[in-house]
Formats: structure tokens, sequence, C-alpha cells
């Protein structure tokens, strides 16, 4: 049993508890999401010769006891990124169609982390 005089500081240990937990959790949710959207992004690439498609890879980028930041990247061909989704000249004339790999990817990896942060609560 508690004393009046104690009861703060325990109401203040629960507390700290339940925020580490909290943390805890938002953090797995952050790390799964980003690999699924690097996964996701990876299996639609175009690929030509797979190395596109490989070169996908998650970074943690910002981290502190409350929160944690981590960035999905191309690690040597981020230059063909923006042509292969949106599409581009050709030298010749004429374009090549864009293939959306990547926003699909951002979209889908949003909802994961919605309902990942719903069944946390």
């Amino acid at each position: 049993m508690t004393s009046i005089d104690n009861m703060a500081a325990e109401i203040m240990k629960g507390l700290t508890e339940y925020a580490d937990l909290a943390n805890e959790s938002m953090k797995k949710a952050v790390k799964k999401t980003a690999t699924s959207v690097k996964k996701e992004i990876s299996s639609n690439a175009p690929k030509d010769t797979g190395a596109y498609a490989k070169s996908w890879a998650v970074k943690k980028t910002k981290e502190n006891s409350h929160s944690l930041e981590m960035t999905v990247h191309s690690k040597n061909r981020y230059q063909l990124a923006h042509l292969l989704e949106k599409g581009h000249a050709k030298r010749g004339g004429g374009r090549v169609a864009g293939k959306p790999h990547i926003s699909p990817a951002e979209e889908s990896g949003v909802q994961l982390f919605e309902k990942l942060i719903e069944t946390c609560k």
C-alpha cells in the first residue's frame, strides 16, 4: 500500500513506464513501415538489369528517446528514381512513359503506419 506522500512518485513512475512502452511501440511501427516500403519499391521497380531494384535501402536518419526517423532511399541509383517514376524524354524525340513505383509504396506505407499506430493504442 502506498502512502499519500509516495502517491505522486508512484503515479509518475506508472506514467513513465507507459510513455516508454508507447515510444517503443511507435519505433517498431516506424521500422516495420520503412522496411515494408523498401520491399514494395524494390518489387515494383522497373527491372532491366535489376541493379536499380536492388539499390533500395532503409537508413536510420535520426533517433532519440522519444522519436525515430528512417529514410528509404536508393543507395547508388538515386538519379534514376525520378526519371523512372515520372517518365522522361528520349534522345531522338518522343517520351518514355513513367512507371510509378515509389508513390504507391509511399501511400501504402502511410496506411500501414496508421494501422500499426491504431493497434498500439
